[in-house]
C-alpha cells in the first residue's frame, strides 16, 4: 500500500496538559486555546477574522492506533462499538475534528476555542464551517 504524509501546520497551546484532563467533547467545558500556524503556512490565514468559525483538524499524537472498538465514552456500560461509528480518538489514524471560534489573531497565532485538544496536539488542517452550499 502506498504510504501518505502528512506534514503539520501548526500546534496547539493549552491549558489541558494530559489526556485526562480533557472533555470528551468541546461542549463539556473545553477551554479556548493557541493554535500556532507554522510561518510556512501563515499565508494561508488571508482574509480570516475574529468571530470566524472553523474546523481545526488534529493528529492526536497520543492515541492507540491498534483500536477498531470501543465503548463509546468511555462508559462500560455502553455497548461494544466500531470506533468509525465514535468520536473516540483511539483508531487508526487518529484525526480529531474541532468546531472552533477565532477570537483573536495576533498574525500566525489564533486564538481560538472552545478546542479539547491537549497542548502540544498537532495541527494538520485547518477549514472554514460552511453552512450553505454557496458559501465558500
Amino acid at each position: 500500500m502506498r504510504q501518505h504524509l502528512l506534514r503539520p501546520i501548526g500546534i496547539i497551546r493549552s491549558q489541558l496538559k494530559r489526556t485526562q484532563d480533557a472533555p470528551l467533547f468541546y461542549t463539556e467545558g473545553a477551554p479556548n486555546a493557541r493554535l500556532e500556524v507554522l510561518p510556512a503556512y501563515q499565508a494561508g490565514l488571508l482574509r480570516l477574522q475574529a468571530g470566524d468559525e472553523l474546523i481545526v483538524i488534529t493528529w492526536l499524537h497520543r492515541a492507540a492506533r491498534d483500536v477498531l472498538q470501543v465503548r463509546p465514552q468511555g462508559n462500560p456500560a455502553n455497548p461494544l462499538t466500531g470506533v468509525f461509528l465514535t468520536r473516540s480518538p483511539d483508531r487508526p489514524n487518529p484525526l480529531g475534528l474541532h468546531r472552533v471560534r477565532v477570537l483573536e489573531i495576533d498574525g500566525g497565532s489564533l486564538l481560538v476555542g472552545p478546542i479539547e485538544a491537549i497542548d502540544d496536539t498537532p495541527v494538520v488542517d485547518i477549514k472554514s464551517v460552511v453552512l450553505e452550499a454557496d458559501d465558500f
